[in-house]
């Protein structure tokens, strides 16, 4: 009997390697351009990922790919390249302590858009866990 599905792991992994990315990031961007060092970061990104691809044999052509789904990966690449922008001048000019909890209301945020823009559900343990991340951030900012 599986303890969890399979997404849930990978969404701790996500979690993992977030809280290493604020701590490498924040050490890395000392003494660089932030914007330099999202670059030399997309560039590391870029190379692993077509590493990982190239192991796992999943290439696809570009031509198979439908048009919605270009322009929606487009537009995400965009919002990601503006994050992690704003991301790394914020850990260049303030403690990661109090940035990663508010760059984490990204999770807030979601779980609205997920409502509002795809017809997720709003349940109860939804709402009262993403207000819980909205209130610890406050708290976070605040004091």
């Amino acid at each position: 009997m599986k303890l969890f599905p399979a997404w849930v792991w990978f969404a701790f992994g996500s979690a993992f390697f977030a809280a290493l990315t604020a701590l490498f990031g924040k050490l890395g961007v000392t003494g660089v351009n932030s914007n330099f060092a999202t670059f030399i970061r997309t560039i590391v990104i870029l190379i692993v990922t077509a590493g990982i691809l190239s192991l796992r044999a999943e290439w696809q052509k570009l031509g198979a790919i439908p048009a919605y789904s270009w322009v929606f990966l487009v537009l995400s690449g965009i919002a990601t390249g503006l994050s992690w922008l704003c991301y790394y001048r914020a850990l260049q000019i303030g403690p990661v302590s109090k940035v990663a909890p508010i760059d984490k209301l990204s999770v807030a945020m979601a779980i609205l858009l997920g409502v509002a823009c795809v017809g997720e559900k709003l349940t109860w343990p939804v709402a009262v866990g993403g207000g819980l991340i909205v209130a610890g951030s406050i708290v976070i900012i605040a004091f």
